[in-house]
């Protein structure tokens, strides 16, 4: 008799998240009690090309085809069954950003990601023109942007959209987009569901934008809320996941979505007066609002949940980078020893030396700014570690300060709302790379934010299984039963996390280092104006 998972696997009782984050494509497979079945990963880079972040669509083609065939050998593995059909997918990925494609479908100019801070004169002037705040990253402000830099491309534009949107695309033909990820393509109507229709009236009135052969309306992606279907796997979709011809076609697919819509469901905070945090590349964090906020500020975005509810983020665009480079080089370090490291516990040894550090980081200062930083107005960056004579330069510092630096920018804009705005968050949840080592990054994070930080037992899964949980819930929903229903019956019944309070010390401690920060932002500044890049001064 074969094993129930066996035949429901065969039978396609299951529902696929497919993720494109910033260092990884990863795939989970779920059954219909959202349980991981299956997982997958194909590491990827960008690229700064041109002056623009950019990611390779052929490396992104067989980075999904690998992450594909990797879970599928697990599948055949572990229970000796062929994947050849899927109960629904979803695909999720970084947001914002802009792919321009043409009439046939192709690109007309490399995709430029969320990391890119060129658009500032079309994101300010969006801003000022809406009364509502248009991030530099937003799919509008790249679009303007090109427009005012008068572009070729642009007058080729027969359809816009996001990373999440463009892989849809390719696997269905759909020119769908979820809520989520809508809202950082275009503003949205919290009442409509869609796209804000004056914004859209205005912008389409702007002097710049009347003389190109295009609507702006039909060139943007149709918003579907989480739950809806938006389109089925194609013959060509089903050939480009699985080249092997496995796949049959026919398979529904969900909206798709961002990063940020994937982990608020991944840690199950798309109710009012929660939050979550999402630590990888970039850090960020959410909270679902009760109210509209009081003015527009440059620090906070308004998005929506999957189920298009409004969420206050809050982005920094550097975090857990500088980290990683840093860890890289006591990798190297092990290796001239001619040893060979375990990255899990370099990790592990290295994180821990943090809580035995002095406070404040012993008056060391680190900017992990690989690209610029949006809360702190900068358009490049520099990665930078300063000391002074009288720093204490010991390894438990050198650890705890750029643990301290991941959360700083976005200390720096979550105090908007938490102290100017009074936003109420009953609890905030947190996923990510840095909080796989037990307790460290938890303890420090919640000293950053002052607030007390969870880590549930399946945050280790991440966006791609957030991603599953969408599509399972299209499939497997209750008539009228929400979103936010649906995780806290059927998903997180059971689920476990553990809670850390901020330790007042270590609060104190980031505070003072919060003086040493905003002070040294001149340092950081003179090095973007002074360090040379590619043989060109800035």
């Amino acid at each position: 008799m074969e094993h129930p998972v066996t035949l429901a696997i065969a039978r396609g009782e299951t529902s696929l998240g497919i993720e494109l984050g910033s260092t990884r494509i990863k795939a989970v497979l779920i059954d219909h009690h959202c349980a991981t079945l299956a997982s997958s990963s194909y590491e990827w880079e960008n690229q700064l090309i041109d002056g623009y972040w950019t990611y390779s669509i052929p490396d992104m083609i067989h980075g999904l085809q690998a992450t594909y065939r990797q879970l599928k050998q697990e599948v055949e593995r572990n229970y000796n069954v062929t994947l050849q059909t899927i109960g629904s997918i979803g695909c999720s990925a970084m947001m914002q950003g802009y792919i321009a494609l043409d009439q046939a479908g192709e690109l007309l100019v490399p995709f430029r990601t969320w990391r890119n801070a060129t658009t500032g004169r079309a994101a300010s002037g969006l801003t000022e023109q809406f009364s509502f705040k248009i991030p530099q990253r937003w799919s509008i402000a790249h679009l303007y942007q090109a427009i005012l830099d008068e572009e070729e491309h642009v007058t080729g534009i027969d359809y816009m959209t996001t990373l999440s949107g463009y892989v849809h695309f390719l696997l269905t033909g759909s020119r769908a987009i979820g809520i989520g990820d809508a809202s950082g393509m275009f503003p949205i109507d919290e009442a409509a569901q869609q796209y804000n229709e004056d914004m859209v009236k205005q912008f389409t009135g702007l002097a710049a934008v009347k003389r190109y052969p295009w609507k702006l309306t039909d060139i943007l992606p149709t918003v579907y809320t989480a739950g809806e279907q938006a389109g089925s796997l194609s013959e060509a979709g089903a050939l480009l996941l699985d080249p092997s011809g496995s796949l049959q076609p026919g398979i529904p697919l969900c909206p798709p979505e961002g990063d940020a819509g994937t982990g608020m469901v991944a840690t199950n905070s798309v109710s009012k007066r929660t939050g979550n945090l999402s630590v990888g590349t970039s850090v960020f964090a959410m909270f679902v609002l009760e109210k509209d906020l009081t003015k527009v500020y440059p620090e906070i975005d308004i998005v929506t949940t999957p189920d298009g509810s409004p969420v206050a983020m809050v982005l920094a665009n550097n975090c857990s980078s500088d980290i990683n480079a840093w860890l890289g080089l006591f990798r190297e370090f092990h290796e001239a020893m001619g040893l060979k490291p375990d990255m899990n516990q370099l990790f592990s040894v290295l994180f821990n030396q943090a809580l035995e550090a002095d406070a404040d980081g012993g008056g060391l200062l680190s900017y992990g700014y690989y690209s610029g930083e949006n809360i702190t107005g900068f358009a490049q960056g520099r990665p930078l570690f300063v000391r002074s004579p009288q720093s204490r330069f010991t390894l438990p510092n050198f650890m705890r300060v750029h643990l301290f630096s991941a959360f700083a920018a976005l200390r720096l804009g979550m105090d908007m709302l938490t102290q100017q705005e009074q936003v109420t968050i009953e609890r905030i949840s947190a996923h990510g790379g840095l909080f796989k080592t037990p307790r460290v990054g938890q303890q420090l994070c919640a000293a950053a934010l002052n607030t007390p930080v969870s880590v549930l037992s399946t945050a280790g899964e991440g966006g791609a299984w957030g991603m599953a949980i969408l599509a399972s819930y299209m499939l497997h929903k209750e008539p009228q039963e929400s979103l936010a229903d649906y995780l806290t019956a059927k998903v997180f019944q059971d689920a476990r996390g553990q809670e850390v309070a901020p330790v007042s010390a270590d609060v104190e401690g980031f505070a003072l280092y919060m003086e040493r920060y905003t002070e040294g932002l001149a340092i950081e500044r003179a090095a973007v104006e002074h360090l040379v890049e590619n043989g060109k001064k800035n």
